[in-house]
């Protein structure tokens, strides 16, 4: 499985568009590659160079098996019109938050994408956590891009 983005290049700079310096817009995405059996698909986007720990900044999953893209900018809703549903961030909000490192090095920004052979059917709202925990034993295929931000 592949993932990429029109946004920023695999291990590139991430855009301040995406950013909470700017308008703080999740970048779009677009993947292929899936296997036989997807029943849906998660999303996680997470820094581990956060001074706390890896640090969460979107939860999305039971996204349709149908689906191989996400367009800039989803709605910060539980249940985007892009479809799935999205759990909260470490901002403690729905949807995206972008990258937001305190000064210094640039922070490295990983956005994950899992092929699952069933749905979630989490609650709304569930985190980073509970979505990993769901997904123990169900990941068909995994795929990964990187970005970086730094300030």
């Amino acid at each position: 499985m592949h993932l990429a983005s029109s946004s920023f290049s695999n291990g590139g700079a991430i855009p301040k568009k995406y950013t909470c310096d700017g308008s703080d817009a999740s970048p779009a995405l677009a993947w292929s590659g899936a296997p036989q059996g997807t029943q849906s698909f998660a999303l996680i986007a997470d820094d581990p160079d956060a001074p706390v720990g890896t640090w969460s900044h979107w939860v999305l999953y039971d996204l349709a098996a149908t689906t191989t893209s996400l367009p800039e900018n989803v709605s910060k809703v539980e249940a985007p019109p892009t479809g799935g549903r999205q759990g909260q961030n470490d901002f403690r909000r729905t949807g995206y938050g972008g990258p937001c490192p305190p000064p210094g090095t640039p922070h490295r920004y990983f956005f994950k994408l899992y092929a699952v052979d069933r749905q979630l059917n989490l609650k709304s709202g569930a985190s980073q956590k509970d979505v990993e925990q769901a997904l123990r034993g169900h990941i068909l295929a995994q795929a990964e891009l990187m970005g970086k931000y730094g300030r």
